[in-house]
């Protein structure tokens, strides 16, 4: 059987070995490798086929602003992986209010269009028919109590 100074003399080795992990060691190899990450603030430059690919890309989406109709964002590309709206994907959301991408528009001047996804109207009937489903599965079954 354990007694009282048997867990009291394996809680101590167990807080005094682990208190050993924090102390300063006597000597540590420090070993000096030249850095692996550079700080290249203007990147590198890009050749004309790289320009010229890129251009092509720009030209296949929307150069215009797309807007967030909840809250007002306007989709910036910097801070969106660099990828163009039309590249993301179903499962997107508003950065500033969690909105999904069905409910961003193409801003044209100063008016804001609708996006070609659905819109809004399909989860509306959905719901809707749900709900009549629902009060209709009510009735019949107060009735056939």
């Amino acid at each position: 059987t354990v007694t009282m100074k048997g867990l009291l003399a394996i809680l101590f080795c167990i807080l005094a070995s682990s208190a050993l992990g924090f102390a300063p060691s006597a000597q540590r190899a420090v070993v000096s490798r030249p850095s692996t990450t550079s700080l290249s603030v203007f990147g590198k430059r890009k050749t004309e086929a790289q320009k010229a690919e890129e251009e092509a890309k720009a030209a296949m989406y929307w150069q215009g602003e797309w807007v967030c109709k909840d809250c007002g964002y306007i989709y910036n590309r910097a801070e969106c992986a660099n990828m163009y709206f039309e590249e993301q994907g179903a499962g997107f959301r508003c950065p500033q209010c969690s909105g999904p991408r069905r409910r961003y528009a193409k801003k044209v001047g100063d008016r804001v269009g609708t996006t070609l996804d659905g819109g809004d109207a399909p989860i509306l009937i959905f719901s809707f028919g749900g709900l009549a489903a629902t009060i209709a599965f009510g009735v019949w079954a107060v009735q056939n109590l």
